[in-house]
């Protein structure tokens, strides 16, 4: 890519990115902040409050999922192609505790035709691997992920 087009992904990723978060109540409701968006990466960041414990005083399977989901989201959708989840496995690798600040960091491995294939690293503030997810997208065709400029949300490119 030339310097010119390397920017314009650059912009289309960081519009993606704050158009989506605009309309992502569960996302904002957990207190997730994009820290990083890019052309097929996304890094998202949570806090872990004492009502995101589960039983044990850990921080819940399913919030650490969502954290990491949601950064899946937001990566496969940077190239502004509308792409849903179609399948993810999470591993859990170490408990993260209340006050523990989680980063999700997405990126995507394989991009073939309409299915993306996305590796998901959450870490804590000291850099513990807490889990990892792996993704499988699906692109919708000739949709849009966030209307821009003239957009009606039809790819107009058919690409």
């Amino acid at each position: 890519m030339t310097a010119g087009a390397d920017f314009e992904a650059q912009a289309i990723a960081e519009t993606v990115g704050a158009g989506m978060y605009a309309e992502d109540a569960a996302s904002q409701a957990l207190g997730l902040k994009i820290d990083a968006m890019g052309p097929g990466y996304a890094r998202l960041v949570m806090p872990v409050r004492a009502d995101m414990l589960n039983g044990f005083k850990i921080c819940h399977g399913g919030l650490i999922t969502t954290l990491a989901d949601s950064a899946f989201a937001f990566a496969c959708n940077s190239h502004n192609k509308l792409t849903l989840a179609a399948a993810i496995t999470v591993d859990f690798i170490a408990p993260a505790r209340e006050g523990d600040v989680l980063s999700a960091a997405a990126t995507e491995v394989s991009q073939a035709g309409r299915t993306g294939i996305y590796d998901v690293v959450v870490t804590n503030q000291n850099g513990e691997t807490i889990a990892v997810l792996r993704g499988r997208s699906h692109r919708i065709k000739d949709r849009k992920t966030v209307p821009t400029g003239n957009d009606t949300g039809a790819d107009a490119a058919n690409s």
